[in-house]
């Protein structure tokens, strides 16, 4: 990704406290449209909860944020859905109950005159959030209960797509799925690419980042450790970065800025 071109995410020095515990430290982060960054480090890195500050359910103690270079703050989830930024946790909030529709629409259902739902123009476009996703879920009428791991995270990544997002966040999307089913949810993030879209991937399988990120962002005790490229930096320069282990080249991007 071009240096001189805007970020769409620009994130400098923040920096987060839970009373003694420095959960972040002067921590910097960009994304681009058409860009996955993953996000990278060991349990108490801080990923979380920079991932948390971009959804607006944390709210930093210092630093700047800036969407399409302009300095905002998000200290609301509604904040950061009105900014264009979707997020799909760990616990995917689905429910079984419910078909693919009704989930992709849980609690933003469109309505008729009258006041009735209008179940056809959710289906109609819940089939086409589906297909742009290139998603192999049968039909948008198929009850969740009835669909495997990997095609539930599929849903939860849908849902997303009905807010018209310019940023997603992804917390462990592959955690716990079959090799099959790890297949088919990378494939929907780089669709997610493909769509313009920024990416935020938090992940602990280097195997997954390595193969749809486009930069590798590592944090280390709440820090920056280093921001690689997912292509052409080794596994053994990211792991040390990660581990804090010495390593004898450890190449890292243009500065961030």
């Amino acid at each position: 990704m071009s240096a001189t071109t805007t970020p769409l995410l620009s994130m400098r020095g923040i920096s987060k406290s839970f009373g003694a515990v420095e959960a972040l430290v002067g921590v910097d982060l960009d994304v681009h449209a058409h860009e996955v960054v993953a996000l990278v480090g060991d349990n108490g890195a801080g990923k979380s909860t920079l991932a948390k500050m971009v959804s607006g359910v944390l709210n930093p103690d210092a630093g700047l944020i800036e969407f399409d270079g302009e300095p905002t703050t998000i200290p609301t989830p509604a904040a950061a859905h009105a900014l264009g930024v979707a997020t799909v946790f760990q616990d995917l909030a689905l429910c079984d109950n419910l078909d693919v529709t009704s989930n992709l629409f849980l609690g933003r259902e469109l309505k008729r005159s009258g006041g009735y739902r209008d179940d056809e123009r959710m289906e109609a476009m819940a089939r086409k959030v589906l297909d742009d996703l290139n998603s192999r879920i049968p039909s948008a009428r198929t009850p969740l209960s009835w669909l495997s791991a990997g095609q539930r995270q599929a849903v939860a990544i849908a849902r997303t797509l009905i807010g018209e997002p310019r940023l997603v966040v992804l917390d462990e999307p592959t955690a716990a799925l079959s090799v099959a089913q790890t297949a088919e949810v990378l494939m929907h993030i780089e669709r997610l690419r493909e769509l313009g879209l920024g990416v935020i991937l938090i992940s602990h399988n280097m195997t997954d980042v390595r193969a749809v990120s486009d930069r590798i962002v590592v944090l280390r005790h709440g820090r920056n450790n280093g921001v690689f490229d997912a292509a052409s930096s080794s596994h053994e320069e990211v792991l040390a970065a990660i581990t804090g282990a010495p390593t004898l080249r450890r190449p890292r991007l243009h500065a961030l800025g």
